[in-house]
C-alpha cells in the first residue's frame, strides 16, 4: 500500500503517527493509498522549519521572490500532463478538467509574479515641516492554509502564490481524500529556488488543523471549505489571535428571464451544474425560472443530460466522473427520494459498476422549503425554482443564507444592470454561470460563505498577507552647527502637522 508523506524542511518525510487515513480510487472503489495523521510534533516541526526559514526568505529581494514565481510557473506549466494525471486519479474528476484546474491555478502563480508592483507603498512629503510619512508592506511570517478536496492543486495555489511572494513562509495541510498533489506542488517549488523549509506539507485531518490553529507561531489561517468548518476555523484562529480568512459552502442560483436564449441558457445550466461532477462551490445548484421561462428550459436541460458521458477518467471521452468517495455519493443520492425528478442520476448505467457514480439529476418545481433546495449538496443534482416574478426571483437569491455567486440570464441589459446592482452576492455573472474571477481579481462571497474581511486570491490576498507599517521621519536639513546650537526643543504638546 502507497503510504503518502509530508513534506517538512526542503524534503519527503515519512509519517511517524499510529493513525492512518484511506486515500479511494473514486473510479474503482478501491483503496490506493493512506496517509499517515500528522502527529502534533509533526505539526510543529513544519511549523518550526517554516519559522526558521521565513527571515532569510524575507531578506530575499522583491525581484528574487518574483523569479522564483516565474520558475514555478514555468514548472507547473510544462508539468501540466503530469499534475492532471496525479490530481485525476485520487480525485475522480477527468482528465480535461483536472487540466483546466491546473490552468486556473496558473493564473495566480502568473499574478504573485507580478506582485512586486502590489506591494509598494505611499509616500508623503513634508506632512509636516521637515517630516516625511510613508507606508510599506510586511509579511506576517508563517501562515498556513487548509485546503478542500474538490480542488487539490488550484486552491493551494490561491494561498501560497501571494503568501510566498509577500515574504512569508508557508504550511499548507491539504485533504487527506487527494493529498499527493501537494507534495508535487512542493517539489516544484524547491525546483524553481525556493528555500527549503519555506514551503511544508503535514498530511492529515482535524487534528493537524487543530495543531496548527493552537501553534502560536501561525500567524494567520486561509480556509476553504464547508460553512460550518469555515465558521469553526474562523472562531477558533481568531480567538488565537490569528488572523483568518475562511470560506464556506454555497447555493448558487442562475436566474432565468422569459427573454433568456433558451439554448445558451440550458447549455450554461448543464455546464455549471455538472462539471466536476457538481463538487464546486460554484457550481449552480438550482435555476431560478421566471415566468414561461421554465416551460422551454427544463425540457431543454433534460435533452442534454443523456449526452453526457459519465465514466472514469481513464475513458478519454468521459465528461464527469465519480463522486469523491462512497459515503458522500450515498448522501447526495439520498435527496433524489422526494421532488419532481425529471431525470434521476441514479438510475445512469454507470452506477452498476464499480466506483462512487451518480449520473445526472433534474428535479423540477422544487419546494424552496426541502432539504433539496436549503442544503449545499455538491453534487450533480440540479434543482428548478420557479417563480413568476424577477423581484420573486431576487428575493430567492438575497434571501439564501449564502452568499457565493449568482448569475442572470436575459437580452434585457436593463434587467441584469439592476440584477448586479441588487443581488446580495460577492461574485455576479450576467450571461456567464460560474463567475469566478480572474487571477487579478479576487474571489469570495458574502454572508455564510465568508468568514472574515478578505477575499482570496488577487489584490486582496496580497493584503491578507501582509500588514502595513507607517514610518514617520525627520532629518535635519540645516548644515550641522556648532554643539552650543541646538535643533530641537521639549514640547509636550500634541505633535503638529502644521
Amino acid at each position: 500500500m502507497r503510504i503518502v508523506p509530508h513534506w517538512i524542511n526542503g524534503g519527503r518525510v515519512e509519517g511517524a503517527g499510529e493513525r492512518r487515513l484511506p486515500v479511494w480510487d473514486p473510479a474503482t472503489g478501491e483503496q490506493q493509498a493512506a496517509v499517515v495523521a500528522a502527529t502534533d510534533a509533526e505539526v510543529r516541526a513544519a511549523v518550526q522549519a517554516a519559522l526558521d526559514a521565513q527571515p532569510k526568505w524575507r531578506a530575499a529581494s522583491l525581484s528574487r521572490r518574483a523569479e522564483v514565481m516565474f520558475r514555478f510557473r514555468d514548472l507547473v506549466d510544462s508539468g501540466r500532463k503530469e499534475i492532471a494525471t496525479l490530481l485525476s486519479a485520487e480525485h475522480g474528476k477527468t482528465v480535461a478538467d483536472a487540466a483546466g484546474e491546473v490552468a486556473r491555478g496558473l493564473e495566480n502563480a502568473e499574478f504573485a509574479a507580478g506582485a512586486p508592483h502590489l506591494l509598494k507603498g505611499g509616500y508623503s512629503e513634508q506632512a509636516a515641516t521637515g517630516v516625511d510619512v510613508y507606508s510599506i508592506r510586511q509579511p506576517l511570517g508563517v501562515v498556513a492554509g487548509i485546503t478542500p478536496f474538490n480542488f487539490p492543486a488550484m486552491v493551494p495555489m490561491w494561498m501560497f502564490c501571494n503568501a510566498l511572494v509577500a515574504g512569508n513562509a508557508f504550511v499548507l495541510k491539504p485533504s487527506e481524500k487527494d493529498p499527493s498533489v501537494s507534495l508535487l506542488l512542493a517539489d516544484l517549488l524547491r525546483r524553481a529556488g525556493l528555500p527549503d523549509g519555506a514551503f511544508n506539507v503535514v498530511q492529515g485531518d482535524k487534528s493537524a488543523v487543530d495543531a496548527l490553529i493552537a501553534d502560536p507561531d501561525v500567524r494567520a489561517l486561509s480556509f476553504v471549505g464547508s460553512t460550518p468548518v469555515a465558521r469553526a476555523i474562523y472562531e477558533a484562529g481568531t480567538r488565537a489571535g490569528k488572523r483568518v480568512q475562511a470560506l464556506g459552502g454555497a447555493k448558487n442560483h442562475m436566474v432565468v428571464l422569459p427573454d433568456a436564449d433558451v439554448d445558451a441558457a440550458a447549455d450554461a445550466a448543464v455546464s455549471a451544474g455538472y462539471g466536476s461532477a457538481g463538487e464546486r462551490c460554484m457550481a449552480v445548484s438550482v435555476v431560478v425560472a421566471v415566468g414561461s421561462a421554465g416551460d422551454a428550459l427544463v425540457p431543454a436541460i433534460a435533452s442534454r443530460l443523456g449526452k453526457i458521458r459519465v465514466g472514469p477518467a481513464s475513458d478519454p471521452d468521459a465528461e464527469m466522473g465519480p463522486l469523491i468517495t462512497r459515503e458522500h455519493r450515498d448522501r447526495v443520492a439520498s435527496y433524489l427520494s422526494a421532488g419532481e425528478l425529471v431525470v434521476d442520476g441514479r438510475d445512469h448505467p454507470a452506477t452498476d459498476g464499480p466506483g462512487f457514480f451518480l449520473g445526472p439529476s433534474l428535479v423540477d418545481n422544487v419546494d424552496v422549503g426541502s432539504t433539496l433546495y436549503t442544503d449545499e449538496i455538491f453534487g450533480p443534482v440540479l434543482s428548478v425554482v420557479r417563480v413568476e416574478t424577477y423581484d420573486e426571483a431576487l428575493k430567492l437569491v438575497n434571501d439564501n443564507p449564502y452568499g457565493n455567486g449568482t448569475a442572470i440570464f436575459t437580452r434585457d441589459g436593463g434587467a441584469a444592470r439592476r440584477f448586479q446592482y441588487d443581488a446580495v452576492c460577492g461574485m455576479v455573472g450576467v450571461n456567464v454561470p460560474i463567475p469566478v474571477p480572474v487571477a487579478y481579481y479576487s474571489f469570495g462571497g458574502w454572508k455564510a460563505s465568508l468568514f472574515g474581511d478578505l477575499h482570496m486570491y488577487g489584490p486582496e490576498g496580497l493584503q491578507f498577507y501582509t500588514r502595513t507599517k507607517v514610518v514617520t521621519s525627520r532629518w535635519p536639513t540645516e548644515p550641522p552647527k556648532i554643539k552650543s546650537e541646538t535643533t530641537s526643543e521639549v514640547d509636550l504638546g500634541f505633535p503638529k502637522v502644521r
